[in-house]
């Protein structure tokens, strides 16, 4: 059987691309890459007539990738990085004696994870181990694990993400976060048609608009929310009275401001799901494997326990149900 013209790709081509559309110029890319312009341009020609498609439309001043050439470069970017890692671990390991493993974690879950990984650390004495962090965005931290920049990381997600494999650690559900001399910090709890028509104020991006949004439609809440990227300017315009604040439980695990009080917010209790995740197949190194074993058992043990009230037969039950 003839090999597939495709077979004929190096690696060396594939981090020309990559290269290329993260520089989005000939000209910038090559003096990265320490080759000339004519190399690159060639090289790119050469995948395109190997894989017998167009890649990019280049003009004077820009380069676009065409709809072959993005998915081809979903594919390069995860080859490339795991390549470059691959190289990474081999050398700390040979030159250093350690593995080396990417760790990814949702800011508002940071803590639990240090903690549980300080654990990892001390197991058998002092384990040889280079840890590299990253804090971001769930939908950061999945599209990384996804294109080969992380070994595993802890998100929040609604909905299964495709592709990776997710182990549930636990649910953290959403609170209201209220000045100290509010009614409702007085009640100990909330439900939703205390809120009224108070204007809340949540976080702009990850879980919450697919938490948040739904809730609000269905006990018709007032003016629409503020929407912020920091808990900072959550908190200020909770305590200049401007709003409430809407947030999943974790983030106020380090809040301690006499000014503000952590209310629960039930009936109906809309959660989200916080999961350890990575790709499927064999992993890179025997570490990350017993490093993903050590969380997937300490992480849902962190978990404060805390009555579960749920109001059964809830229209937004189903929201919880498919997250």
């Amino acid at each position: 059987m003839a090999a597939l013209p495709l077979r004929a790709l190096t690696l060396r081509q594939l981090q020309f691309f990559s290269v290329l559309v993260e520089e989005g110029q000939f000209g910038r890319a090559a003096r990265r890459l320490a080759i000339t312009q004519p190399a690159l341009s060639n090289a790119i020609k050469q995948m395109e007539k190997l894989l017998g498609a167009e890649l990019l439309t280049r003009s004077t001043h820009r380069l676009e990738l065409t709809p072959v050439g993005a998915e081809v470069l979903a594919r390069t970017d995860f080859l490339v990085n795991t390549f470059e890692v691959a190289l990474r671990d081999i050398e700390s390991t040979v030159q250093r004696g350690r593995a080396f493993v990417r760790v990814g974690v949702i800011p508002s879950a940071s803590a639990r994870v240090a903690a549980a990984v300080s654990e990892f650390l001390q197991q058998d004495g002092q384990r040889e181990v280079e840890l590299a962090w990253r804090d971001a965005p769930s939908t950061t931290l999945l599209a990384e694990l996804r294109s080969g920049q992380l070994d595993m990381a802890v998100a929040a997600i609604t909905e299964p993400p495709g592709g990776l494999t997710c182990i549930d650690l636990f649910r953290d559900p959403l609170v209201l976060v209220v000045r100290r001399d509010h009614p409702l910090a007085a009640a100990g709890d909330a439900n939703w048609e205390a809120i009224g028509k108070e204007r809340l104020v949540l976080f702009e991006s990850g879980s919450m608009p697919a938490l948040g949004n739904p809730a609000r439609a269905q006990f018709a809440q007032g003016a629409e929310p503020y929407r912020v990227s920091y808990s900072e300017t959550l908190y200020a315009l909770v305590r200049s009275g401007q709003a409430l604040g809407l947030m999943p439980r974790l983030y106020t695990a380090s809040l301690r401001d006499p000014e503000l009080a952590v209310v629960p917010l039930l009936k109906p209790r809309i959660e989200r799901r916080v999961v350890l995740a990575y790709l499927p197949g064999p992993m890179r190194n025997v570490v990350a494997q017993e490093l993903i074993a050590l969380l997937r058992n300490r992480l849902p043990q962190a978990e404060e326990p805390r009555s579960r009230r749920v109001t059964r037969g809830h229209p937004l039950d189903a929201i919880r149900r498919r997250r």
